[in-house]
């Protein structure tokens, strides 16, 4: 039986995420080995939102977490995570609901970013009016283009406004080069270090006013390994956590192991060399081009239809397979596709022993 596999399918409704502990665990180690110290990692917990998963990298002595959400701020803290960022602009009702976790959870250190003098201020107020001090991380945009302010003179000013507010505490920098997916290691490499080159002459001016950052946080899984050279960076990995099969493809010079595997059923046999999977977009990513995902035991195959709670695929040993037959995949982009899911199944020993929350993955925050 293949590792993938699990002995009790007829156990398990499809479709299901299969989560393999070992291997996660395996996957860690490789990240703390990249980093040189568990000190310097920062995963993200967007990728897994599971307190199982936290708890493996706490075992590791991983101390700091990066989220997107409350809800996963809220699940790292009760976890038992020291230090926790929400690397996500935090606007409305979720800058009050930080401030709850700080309340809540006082052996936790919680962060936030800034971009923008606005939300400076915001954040500020929101501090003042809850008499606590938030610890901050400004957000600078190094190419991805989506949150951040560009390293320079308006970002200097930025840090400079927050050091000297009363009720803000500037920790650090925080970037993210999401943008960069380049396969060639080289090429990613080159453009990696252009795009952090703006943000090295900005510690150096803060350095120089005596506002050094304590922490510059870098990039997410594809830079990893390049920002691990430097040892004042710290490392936000995420996806290295459960790999994919779109970033294992990428990137050939990144060695983890596959630790989510989509488990489908065949339901149908729309035609000649087609199968009809129980695998829609309902239950595995579909925002990237196909493939959705990689199929073991199936060559090369097309997408043929794509909807809410079927996947028709075509390939010439299709007639091979018949209706009720399991099948196993590795997501193309595992992030979105665990969101998609309530509950996990955990595999040992090729059998899926039990069934996970996937916790943070609800928006809504339960204050109980």
């Amino acid at each position: 039986m293949e590792w993938y596999q699990i002995s009790n399918e007829a156990a398990v409704p499809s479709p299901a995420m299969l989560l393999f502990p070992d291997r996660i665990r395996e996957n860690i180690r490789r990240m703390v080995a990249i980093a040189g110290s568990p000190q310097r990692l920062r995963p993200h917990v967007k990728t897994h939102k599971l307190p199982q998963v936290v708890r493996m990298q706490l075992e590791a002595d991983i101390r700091r977490f990066k989220c997107a959400t409350i809800s996963e701020a809220k699940m790292v803290a009760e976890a038992g995570a020291p230090d926790v960022l929400m690397a996500y602009p935090l606007y409305g009702p979720a800058v009050d609901q930080l401030f709850r976790l700080i309340a809540k959870y006082p052996d936790t250190l919680f962060s936030a970013i800034v971009d923008n003098p606005r939300h400076c201020r915001w954040l500020e107020k929101a501090a003042q009016a809850h008499g606590h001090p938030l610890d901050v991380f400004l957000d600078l945009d190094v190419g991805m283009g989506r949150t951040g302010i560009q390293p320079g003179p308006e970002a200097l000013e930025l840090y400079r406004s927050m050091a000297r507010s009363p009720w803000l505490r500037p920790r650090g920098l925080h970037l993210y080069d999401g943008h960069l997916h380049i396969p060639s290691r080289a090429e990613r490499e080159k453009a990696c270090d252009g795009s952090f080159a703006p943000v090295t002459e900005m510690i150096q001016i803060l350095e120089t006013e005596g506002l050094a950052p304590e922490e510059v946080i870098c990039g997410g899984s594809p830079t990893f390994p390049i920002h691990a050279q430097h040892p004042e960076r710290m490392l936000s990995p995420g996806t290295t956590l459960l790999w994919d099969a779109r970033y294992a493809s990428q990137f050939k010079d990144m060695d983890f192991l596959h630790a989510a595997v989509a488990f489908t059923r065949v339901v149908s046999k729309p035609g000649k060399d087609k199968l009809c999977l129980d695998l829609g977009h309902k239950a595995i990513a579909s925002e990237m081009q196909p493939p959705r995902a990689a199929f073991f035991g199936v060559p090369e195959y097309q997408l043929a239809v794509h909807s809410e709670e079927h996947m028709v695929i075509t390939f010439v040993r299709a007639d091979d397979f018949a209706t009720g037959d399991c099948l196993y995949a590795i997501p193309s982009h595992i992030c979105p596709t665990m969101a998609l899911h309530g509950r996990v199944w955990a595999v040992e020993g090729n059998q899926a022993v039990e069934q996970w929350p996937v916790v943070a993955r609800e928006r809504a925050v339960d204050w109980n």
